[in-house]
């Protein structure tokens, strides 16, 4: 039977609430620094969701949405990199100021830390977003916590293929099955289940209605030893928060 070796954390949505409250208003501050009136709103952004990646969400966006725009230039290309590079400069502003990570989270990594079960990064985000986040809500050196942060345009496809979670269970020299993936969108799941990986879904308010059969585990948080999590779907036993034990249990069922 494989042994519990390493836990691979999605990002946005799953660490911390970062999709409303620090991408959506940064992607707007960016479009009015470019002089753009295009302003996403909460439910709006939670569609385009859909789309993963915020270079690829702002491609959709003008291609479906903004088809008489005048691309400056012609390039749309060079437009999207423009604009995103923008919006990441405002994202690090706004994660430093006011997003803290979801419950649960710091106390899991640092178990996992103490137990020598080893800590990996899965996302479709870019690496520089990842690393602000990390140095702000976890600790300065919140990077170095993560033997592997796969991320953004390592791999030429974003969830929900598989490409990022197979760079990072490779990365890590691990098989899949060695491994117990922590996301919060249907695509992640997707993306995990795909790379052979098992997945824990914690939801939030833009993943709750999402379709995910064959997670492992449903829970709306990792939760606390005084804020237990809700089980939405799977069989906790008796535990009322997610820790390694738990982990562990989801990891090695048939």
């Amino acid at each position: 039977m494989s042994e519990l070796r390493a836990l691979i954390f999605d990002v946005d949505g799953t660490l911390a609430e970062t999709e409303r409250d620090a991408h959506r208003p940064a992607f707007n501050r960016a479009f009015r620094e470019v002089g753009l009136d295009w302003e996403w709103s909460v439910e709006f952004y939670g569609e385009l969701l859909e789309i993963g990646g915020g270079k690829e969400r702002i491609r959709h966006y003008v291609q479906q949405y903004q088809s008489d725009f005048p691309i400056p230039n012609q390039d749309l290309d060079q437009f999207v990199v423009d604009v995103h590079e923008i919006k990441n400069k405002y994202f690090g502003q706004l994660v430093v100021d006011r997003i803290p990570l979801r419950p649960g989270v710091l106390r899991l990594m640092q178990e996992a830390k103490r137990e020598g079960v080893r800590l990996a990064i899965a996302t479709t985000s870019d690496p520089h977003n990842v690393e602000a986040l990390l140095k702000s809500a976890i600790a300065p050196d919140g990077p170095s916590w993560f033997e592997v942060i796969a991320a953004g345009d390592m791999v030429p496809v974003k969830k929900p293929e598989p490409d990022i979670y197979q760079y990072a269970v490779q990365a890590l020299k691990l098989n899949p099955e060695d491994c117990l993936a922590i996301e919060d969108s249907n695509q992640g799941l997707l993306a995990a289940q795909a790379a052979g990986v098992k997945t824990v879904i914690t939801i939030n308010n833009y993943t709750r209605n999402q379709d995910f059969t064959g997670a492992e585990l449903v829970i709306d948080s990792l939760g606390e030893p005084d804020e237990p999590f809700t089980v939405l779907s799977g069989d906790a036993g008796e535990a009322t928060y997610f820790d390694l034990a738990l982990a562990r249990q989801l990891q090695q069922r048939g």
